[in-house]
């Protein structure tokens, strides 16, 4: 029986909330992360797995910062010098969106760090590729469009008929390796990839746009022993009950308010040909809590004791990355004591106060116009040019809503 680490995604640079550690220099964030990434590499070298496989994503930059190339690289010689095989799958905040550029993780293939594998390629493996153990891979690791093109020979103008023939293509491609495997060995699947019937956490504004999405029938066959996925960062089974195991242990630590119920984990899984795969989910502690609150004042009345309540009990803000939305008319903004809010919440790492004021907004129409002749597009258009939204934010917008309503039409 073969014992498989898997965790994903440690976006090990994100420096999008709170101060620098004065002893490291090192942002207090970066710091929360590469602590659950040292417990993920602690439990590989006591636990003395067969392999670690790591499904994508190692920072949230295509191009990370000589310190935070160095962090994550003495983490991953801990697991060479240890000697345990390690695959590095590379997702899309690793590569370079220019051709011919190298990826974040060029460096371990440039080097030959022993016991260490760098994917970024659709390939099948052997034993004699993943040293020596008794296994067979396939890997998919995060492609551009125009490399997934270049690399299954398609030829599209248009994004849907690319994405269906790139559909094909992988089903075909995946299906000659299976046929050619040695069906005495359990065959596992990594990929860095949206799965049909996933959930999505935080990430989920991110991704919005035209996103290969593997179909759930492709992850879900029973000849693979194991399915280790990344990219997704809520952690969930997309094939609770049966084998075999299709798993995002998601992220390894909260990313962003998006995040702020989920618990974060890594994942170990028992991986034996003709037998089930037993899975085990180990909790990540110590990930910082992110509190999110929300007011909606609709009196006027004891405003700053109402905003006391808001926020809740002091201590749930020790340490925590916090955020209260408040929404209020306009005409109160006198009466809410910003001062107060940062002496409550002074225990908290970091603090955003977010306040949207209302106003009555009348979208008025062109005099030459109906509502009939206008489509829903130039309808949210006109609404949320009324509201003063940001022209940039607007186009986002549009876009995003462009495609639900195409969707929508194409369900229709």
């Amino acid at each position: 029986m073969m014992k498989i680490l898997h965790f994903a995604d440690a976006h090990i640079d994100m420096t999008n909330y709170g101060r620098h550690d004065p002893e490291t220099g090192l942002p207090l964030r970066v710091m929360d992360f590469l602590r659950s990434l040292d417990v993920i590499v602690e439990a590989a070298i006591e636990e003395q797995v067969d392999l670690v496989l790591f499904a994508g994503d190692t920072y949230k930059d295509r191009n990370p910062a000589p310190t935070f190339q160095r962090e994550w690289g003495q983490r991953i010689m801990r697991l060479s010098h240890a000697g345990i095989p390690t695959i590095l799958l590379v997702g899309n905040h690793d590569i370079s969106p220019a051709l011919g550029r190298a990826h974040a993780l060029d460096a371990f293939d440039t080097l030959s760090v022993p016991n260490v594998c760098v994917l970024d390629r659709p390939v099948f493996l052997g034993p004699e590729d993943i040293f020596g153990l008794p296994m067979q891979l396939i890997a998919i690791p995060w492609i551009s469009r125009s490399g997934l093109m270049a690399h299954l020979d398609i030829r599209a103008a248009d994004a849907i008929e690319i994405y269906e023939a790139l559909e094909i293509r992988l089903r075909e491609l995946i299906e000659t390796w299976l046929e050619r495997a040695d069906k005495n060995l359990p065959i596992v699947l990594t990929a860095h990839a949206s799965v049909q019937g996933a959930i999505y956490g935080g990430e989920r504004v991110v991704m919005l746009g035209r996103d290969l999405v593997l179909p759930g029938s492709l992850v879900k066959d029973s000849r693979f022993s194991y399915v280790a996925l990344g990219h997704i960062h809520k952690a969930q089974n997309l094939n609770e009950g049966h084998q075999p195991p299709v798993i995002y242990p998601g992220s390894i630590e909260r990313v962003d308010f998006g995040e702020a119920e989920d618990e974060k984990f890594f994942v170990m899984a028992h991986v034996e040909q003709g037998k089930e795969t037993q899975v085990e989910w180990h909790k990540l502690d110590h990930i910082r809590p992110f509190v999110d609150r929300y007011l909606c004042l609709e009196s006027p009345e004891k405003v700053n004791e109402q905003l006391q309540t808001s926020l809740g009990d002091p201590s749930e803000l020790e340490g925590a990355i916090v955020r209260l939305i408040l929404e209020y008319p306009r005409d109160w903004e006198a009466q809410i004591d910003d001062a107060m809010l940062r002496e409550l919440a002074a225990e908290a790492m970091e603090f955003h106060l977010i306040k949207r004021p209302q106003a009555e907004t009348r979208v008025r129409l062109p005099e030459d116009q109906n509502i009939s002749s206008l489509t829903p597009l130039d309808l949210l258009d006109l609404y949320w040019r009324a509201t003063h939204s940001d022209p940039q934010e607007i186009e986002i917008l549009k876009g995003m809503a462009g495609e639900v309503i195409t969707a929508g039409e194409g369900e229709g």
